[in-house]
């Protein structure tokens, strides 16, 4: 397993703990000594269990020396960073890198299996950079949620895995034997098909929040309510309930990263694709809009928040995980600072640490009630449940103006009014609409 990321850690030590021999590789010598130890630094939830298990039994190894991971393994996972770099694409570097490290120490007969998300064609290109006619490029994307990835792993909706060549099915196989005790079906294809799965699977998650983001302003516009009206599409099993859900934006580590990439290959195959370009715009318009909500209601008349404080509950992109990447929350609160707006934050995450990358942005705190100090409203970013019951009569008091704007809808509206807020959702009418 190259690379102890979310992916490479997540998928080496549910592999280990189907009974298999794991070797994780990474560069990072502090981190591979803090694993050895079984100290995970990712917050996700049963894999710091799941380490300390199976290195307990042996199954489950930690190394710097990637040569030495391979040189006996049957299987190669690449679990890389593939970032959005210029203009939108998939940065392959560290993968070409680690194809050109190991490409004279792979075993014979072994195979290589591209668990990175990569654009189409990555698994043909990791072969000829390898150059070794008698290893198999297998893609192999995963599908694992933040917050859920043991889960995910463990208990999955589909396998897929693609191999370039009818002859290279058999590698295939191999890596498919290597899940055999989960009970999902496999999807055994081309490489290609396999690689845009990845892609499109993402793209119509991310075309679903957007598509309710942008319901959630035409429930405003009437009068209706969000909650109801998704509800009531989503037991259509055509459509399902799944991301449906507004709020401030979709990002994470995938989802922007990913749909970016898919414009990108799109663009350079010359194939249009309105409904891509259309999905990411809305999502960032969408973040345009609630600032302009709250710069309507607190800022100085002329669209700026000069002078306004804000208390910002919740940073990282979802609830259960302590990732920042290309969150909706940052996103917000980097349009919020544009136009002059004080930021003090909570987050169950992250409590009052030291984050340099954040001092700029924003001030982060160890307490709810000290964000809410003088602030002129709560905006809620993050769907942590701890947020439902925070002391909303005593952050009532610390506000200079009792009002939140729950950009989650994660807050009961009858139980902040009662604590004398102002309550504002997502495409939803200040009070929850009677239920029969």
């Amino acid at each position: 397993m190259i690379g102890t990321g979310y992916v490479g850690l997540t998928t080496g030590a549910c592999l280990a703990s189907l009974g298999h021999h794991v070797v994780c590789a990474d560069a990072d010598s502090q981190k591979v000594q803090r694993l050895r130890r079984a100290e995970v630094d990712i917050l996700e939830p049963g894999l710091p269990d799941l380490v300390r298990d199976t290195v307990a039994t042996g199954h489950l190894e930690f190394t710097q020396d990637t040569a030495a991971a391979v040189a006996d393994a049957d299987v190669v996972f690449l679990c890389l960073p593939t970032p959005m770099g210029a203009g939108g694409a998939a940065d392959l570097a560290a993968v070409e890198t680690v194809a050109g490290e190991i490409r004279t120490v792979l075993p014979d007969g072994s195979v290589v299996v591209n668990k990175s998300t990569v654009p189409v064609g990555t698994a043909q290109r990791v072969a000829d950079l390898l150059g070794r006619p008698d290893v198999t490029v297998v893609s192999n994307p995963e599908f694992l949620r933040e917050g859920r990835a043991v889960h995910d792993f463990l208990h999955p909706d589909r396998i897929v895995i693609g191999a370039g060549k009818e002859a290279d099915r058999e590698a295939a196989q191999r890596v498919a034997d290597l899940y055999g005790a989960l009970d999902a079906p496999v999807v055994l294809t081309d490489a290609a098909s396999a690689e845009l799965t990845k892609y499109a699977a993402n793209f119509f998650l991310a075309m679903k929040l957007s598509f309710a983001n942008n319901l959630a302003t035409l429930c405003e516009h009437f009068g209706a309510d969000i909650g109801d009206v998704t509800d009531g599409i989503g037991h259509d099993p055509r459509i399902g309930p799944a991301f449906l859900r507004p709020g401030p934006g979709w990002g994470g580590s995938c989802l922007p990263k990913d749909t970016h990439a898919l414009l990108t290959i799109c663009q350079e195959a010359g194939v249009d694709f309105p409904l891509l370009r259309a999905t990411i715009e809305t999502n960032v318009e969408h973040q345009h809009r609630l600032v302009e909500r709250i710069a309507a209601e607190h800022g100085s008349g002329d669209g700026s928040l000069r002078g306004a404080r804000l208390a910002l509950l919740g940073l990282t992109f979802k609830a259960g995980t302590s990732d920042l990447r290309d969150s909706p929350a940052l996103a917000i609160a980097r349009l919020l600072k544009e136009r002059g707006a004080e930021l003090l934050a909570y987050d169950p995450a992250l409590g009052g640490a030291t984050r340099p990358d954040l001092s700029d942005l924003l001030t982060l705190v160890d307490d709810p009630l000290d964000a809410a100090a003088g602030a002129d409203a709560c905006v809620v970013l993050t769907e942590w449940p701890q947020l439902r019951d925070l002391d909303w009569e005593a952050i009532a008091g610390r506000l200079a103006t009792p009002t939140v704007h729950d950009f989650r809808n994660l807050l009961d509206p009858a139980r902040l009014e009662r604590a004398g807020l102002r309550w504002h959702g997502v495409g939803r009418t200040p009070l929850p609409a009677l239920h029969g």
